[in-house]
């Protein structure tokens, strides 16, 4: 397959939940067309992992073409035993593939202009991280470097390795919370680690009241009662609030 079929791409059928189950298990078996079929069915989540990486020094088809081997990885080790929805198994895979290619390559194909961009960032994001008494946000990088958010992101993204986000965010207390734990506690769903600067992304496009309400709770370890107090509201109005945040990215990580 040479570039992104777009033709196969807009042609192809929304797969349920139980459909995608039953071509994995006659994939399973053996069914080459049942294969053929899954793959065809998700170049669109494909192509929209490879777009995170548009501006990388690889061409949008390179990049699509490397995710595609991530899928078809993915519907080649899914256990259909686990209740684990299939997209969520396959997208850390995509990208897990994407930057591994990125990366084997990362000496040779990380120009030099790429470079100085991410050295002036991170100068410029220690700085306000002093000033600020915390990690600026996207924003408030662009603002500061004159670069858009996508140019920072791209930038800081070619010349580090992805992180986890398995990380506690409530250091004092040995049962701290885990953003993604809160992100609906879904046991096995969330095994796979999704990658930090996809969540990162996604909080940077809530509104600035949502985004305090999350790094208040989650990364500075305040409770609902004083998240309430500092925003000016109940602490019951903070809890529905929370919630619906919550909602929503666990919808867009989905």
């Amino acid at each position: 397959m040479e570039g992104i079929p777009h033709s196969i791409i807009e042609k192809a059928d929304t797969l349920s939940p139980a459909k995608i189950k039953n071509l994995l298990i006659k994939t399973k078996a053996g069914d080459g067309e049942a294969k053929d079929k899954l793959i065809r069915c998700n170049l669109r989540l494909v192509l929209k992992m490879a777009h995170r990486f548009k501006n990388s020094q690889y061409s949008l088809e390179d990049v699509f073409q490397v995710g595609t081997i991530g899928l078809i990885k993915a519907i080649e080790r899914f256990d259909i035993e686990r209740e684990v929805k299939f997209s969520t198994y396959a997208v850390p895979l995509i990208l897990g593939e994407i930057k591994m290619f990125l990366r084997d390559d990362h000496p040779v194909k990380v120009s030099r202009s790429l470079k100085e961009k991410a050295q002036k960032i991170r100068k410029i994001k220690e700085k306000l991280t002093k000033e600020l008494n915390r990690e600026p946000t996207i924003q408030e990088l662009s603002e500061r470097v004159n670069l858009s958010r996508e140019e920072i992101v791209n930038a800081l993204e070619a010349v580090q390795n992805p992180t986890s986000i398995y990380n506690r965010v409530n250091k004092s207390q040995d049962n701290g919370l885990e953003l993604i734990d809160q992100l609906g506690r879904l046991d096995e769903q969330y095994d796979i680690s999704l990658n930090h600067l996809v969540l990162k992304q996604i909080i940077e496009e809530l509104d600035q009241r949502s985004q305090r309400i999350i790094k208040l709770r989650y990364f500075a370890d305040k409770s609902q009662t004083k998240v309430a107090k500092l925003i000016g509201v109940s602490q019951a109005h903070v809890s529905r609030l929370e919630n619906k945040i919550l909602n929503l990215i666990r919808n867009k990580l989905e």
